[in-house]
């Protein structure tokens, strides 16, 4: 580092950011002794003694060597809560079948769950009901007609989480969503498992949840 003299500068906060950029692949200690102009003798030790030293001060990330590289990760006693994290209804990762369910509510909106099955071709039931949980999707009014079903449109969360400002940002549905290459993928994937097409779109017809008598209310 140009203008700080070796014995000077403190590099534990700049190796601490360094495993921080680098993520899972982690670094070596050559590497970090390449950036930092040291001895990779001497940036073993920082690495070693800042492990020693976050772990007697009880923080909650540690630092690990794992086949000669060193990277940051949470601590096994506190997986429990991690995985709570995960499975909280806002975090989870969206599956195809349900980002295919959402862009139809985003790009027909107000639309009722009939109109999106009959898009789909299977039951959304299940899935707007997650992506209610998820508040990507919200009950925006009543359609007219028999039994005045409800209409559904996204929600600011929505745009938060696809980054955009307004729904005029929503791109072709095309570029986003290439439905004939996704269904040829699907076909292949079923004949090399030998699995019926019919059995993955059971997911959304699975775990039936009571939402025709709330619709009804």
């Amino acid at each position: 580092m140009e203008g700080y003299p070796l014995e000077q500068q403190n590099w534990k906060p700049i190796i601490e950011g360094l495993l921080f950029a680098a993520g899972e692949e982690g670094l070596k200690p050559k590497e970090i002794a390449q950036i930092l102009q040291l001895d990779t003798r001497e940036a073993r030790r920082l690495l070693k003694e800042m492990a020693v030293e976050w772990k007697e001060a009880g923080r909650g990330i540690q630092i690990v060597e794992v086949a000669q590289v060193f990277q940051l990760t949470t601590l096994p006693e506190h997986r429990t809560y991690f995985e709570k994290l995960a499975e909280s209804p806002s975090r989870s990762q969206l599956s195809r079948s349900t980002l295919e369910t959402l862009a139809i509510i985003a790009y027909r909106q107000p639309i009722i769950r009939v109109d999106v099955e009959e898009i789909r071709g299977v039951k959304c039931e299940r899935t707007i009901y997650q992506l209610k949980r998820k508040g990507l999707v919200k009950e925006v009014g009543r359609a007219e007609g028999v039994g005045r079903p409800i209409l559904y449109g996204t929600t600011r969360d929505f745009l938060d989480y696809f980054g955009l400002k307004s729904l005029d940002e929503l791109p072709p549905v095309d570029s986003i969503f290439h439905w004939t290459e996704w269904e040829q993928e699907r076909e292949e994937l079923y004949q090399r498992l030998g699995v019926e097409p019919q059995e993955e779109e059971l997911e959304d017809e699975v775990a039936e949840v009571p939402l025709e008598a709330a619709e009804r209310s």
